[in-house]
């Protein structure tokens, strides 16, 4: 059976017309037969698309060919067997939607963007810069993720500082509760998959008077792809679709622990809790055993 393709990317630009932009990404998706979802606002764009190759590989061709998004990074990964109809399993639909920001940290007005990308935001640091950074100023360097804090729980970067964040917005709000004032001199390097969500993120925390922001280019992805399992990142990275989780090798550590039992697992679920919209780290034994609940949900 063959496998799909899938696009990871974002561009952040200013777009006069979202709406145009939103009709012409779903009428070229549908056209296509790809699935994933798109979030589109006046800053730029942000998607994850899969499907058959060709196809994919078309999508691109087009976005490309598009002024705005010409110089798009687009991540592309393996997902999984296609359908009988050719298409991905990945995603269960199509999802193109107008936003007022293409990452919710709820402070649209906060972002400044032109055509050459997030203005007053972090330094962009290759995966290769990011290590000689460590390797120069390892007792100072802080690593600090982008990501809903439920992520790091199979994978992070090696002491790296994780806010208790349920949500992006959570991130403005620990950010600005001051818990974190103590780190405004150090460098810190922010991390999230992609690398969209530390756009904002390091905009934001300069303006908060943070001194020296950096961000991974490509984000875990490309650390990942340049470095495997032998580099800074530790244990599977988390994304949002039907995969998952992410390797890069076969011998990924194994960092997060079943939530019932205890034992070394990556795999995620759900929270048994309805108004909960966290994951729970958890083994298939202690699934079949009962109804996974988060931390959050056993304190309430």
């Amino acid at each position: 059976m063959a496998v799909s393709k899938i696009l990871l990317y974002y561009r952040f630009t200013p777009i006069a017309d979202p709406e145009a932009i939103r009709v012409w990404q779903r009428d070229l998706c549908e056209l296509l037969g790809l699935r994933g979802r798109i979030l589109i606002s006046k800053d730029g764009i942000n998607g994850t698309v899969g499907g058959e190759l060709k196809a994919v590989k078309t999508y691109w061709r087009k976005m490309r060919a598009y002024a705005p998004f010409a110089e798009t990074d687009f991540k592309w990964s393996e997902g999984s067997e296609l359908d009988a109809r050719g298409l991905s399993n990945d995603f269960p639909r199509l999802v193109v939607k107008v936003r007022d920001e293409i990452v919710s940290f709820g402070a649209p007005d906060e972002l400044r963007v032109d055509e050459g990308g997030v203005r007053g935001g972090g330094t962009h640091l290759s995966p290769e810069a990011v290590n000689e950074l460590v390797a120069e100023r390892a007792d100072e360097v802080v690593f600090f993720d982008g990501r809903n804090s439920f992520e790091a729980q199979i994978g992070k970067f090696k002491d790296a500082v994780v806010p208790d964040a349920a949500t992006t917005r959570d991130l403005v709000t620990a950010i600005d509760s001051g818990q974190y004032d103590h780190l405004k001199d150090k460098p810190i390097v922010t991390y999230c998959t992609g690398g969209v969500r530390c756009e904002v993120l390091s905009s934001l925390m300069i303006s908060r008077g943070f001194s020296e922001v950096y961000q991974i280019d490509g984000g875990i992805v490309r650390y990942g792809e340049r470095f495997g399992n032998s580099g800074l990142w530790e244990g599977s990275l988390y994304v949002f679709d039907a995969r998952e989780a992410l390797t890069f090798g076969p011998d990924a550590a194994v960092i997060g622990k079943c939530s019932g039992c205890g034992v070394p697992e990556s795999r995620m679920v759900n929270c048994a809790d309805p108004n909960c919209q966290s994951r729970v780290v958890q083994c298939a034994d202690c699934s079949h055993a009962g109804a996974p609940r988060c931390e959050r949900a056993h304190a309430a």
